[in-house]
């Protein structure tokens, strides 16, 4: 997944620091998905007991809001790491110039 693929080195401490706030609005995302998904699939639970005519409509759109809201979560992770590592690399310099 390199987007950004400039060597590690070649980036001075401004161009860390803002890969470190994209990755952490990034994440912010990723978290607001997380909950909003989460949120979708507890609703659509409650709607197949209110609802047991169409119970299997609405059990297999919780599936997919769970799906959603677990893969989101991955991603929430996957960017705070990424963020963590941009902050390590604008605090220590690891540019060559």
């Amino acid at each position: 997944m390199g987007h950004h693929q400039q060597k590690h080195d070649d980036k001075s401490k401004g161009e860390w620091r803002k890969e470190e706030k994209h990755h952490k609005h990034m994440e912010q995302l990723a978290k607001l998905g997380a909950t909003a998904a989460g949120a979708y699939a507890m609703h659509e639970k409650h709607m197949a007991k209110k609802d047991p005519e169409h119970a299997r409509s609405h059990r297999i759109k919780e599936e997919i809001a769970a799906t959603i809201a677990a893969g989101s979560a991955g991603f929430a992770i996957h960017e705070h790491h990424k963020k963590k590592e941009a902050k390590k690399q604008a605090r220590h310099g690891h540019h060559h110039h």
